[in-house]
């Protein structure tokens, strides 16, 4: 454990703990709550490019793996993608996003799990999740389900997740500021140190 309350992710304790989130019934039940909400917020997006779009289901699934953990947030982002396929399709169904959906959950999960929330951990963990999982595995998927160079997905790519990286910051800063309290009431979110969120 770290000075200012943060369990450390080297640490053997921090991946007992997150595994012990699959014991929970009020964690799983949570869980599944988050993926039927993400799954019904997918049917809303911005289509901006062939095979890019803008979606909102981030704030959910950031949220979702702040309180769970990496390790059920890569079983819900794997749900959540398998879900969604089946409930609107789009093409075929392509195990990349998959992927990407997993490890977008589990990084949320890295950074927000058993620590003191900050808009500096939450613009890192974005920051990853834009540019490593949507920008550099995403436009792998699109080059290779359309057959287009890599360089033109990932071109268009960079632009959109470079212009959304301040809004949806800021956007998923006012989301958990506003639902945080009420989450620590509930028990949902333990301990005080999460009802506020400083910048560092």
């Amino acid at each position: 454990m770290s000075k200012n309350g943060n369990m450390s992710v080297w640490s053997a304790d921090y991946w007992r703990t997150a595994s012990s989130e699959f014991k929970k019934i009020k964690v799983l039940t949570f869980a599944a709550l988050v993926i039927t909400l993400s799954v019904v917020l997918g049917f809303f997006y911005i289509p901006v490019a062939l095979n890019l779009h803008i979606s909102f289901t981030f704030l959910l699934m950031s949220f979702g793996a702040m309180v769970y953990g990496p390790l059920v947030g890569l079983l819900v982002g794997a749900l959540f993608d398998i879900i969604s396929f089946i409930v609107h399709p789009f093409g075929g169904y392509f195990p990349g996003y998959t992927l990407s959906a997993m490890l977008g959950c589990f990084i949320y999960g890295l950074f927000l799990y058993q620590s003191r929330i900050t808009i500096l951990r939450i613009f890192l963990a974005k920051l990853i999740v834009n540019y490593g999982v949507n920008v550099g595995l995403g436009s792998l998927w699109s080059s290779i389900l359309f057959g287009k160079g890599y360089l033109f997905f990932l071109g268009n790519s960079m632009i959109k997740n470079t212009v959304m990286l301040p809004i949806e910051v800021t956007m998923l800063v006012i989301f958990l500021q506003v639902f945080l309290p009420f989450f620590v009431r509930t028990g949902i979110m333990p301990g005080k140190n999460l009802k506020h969120i400083s910048f560092i």
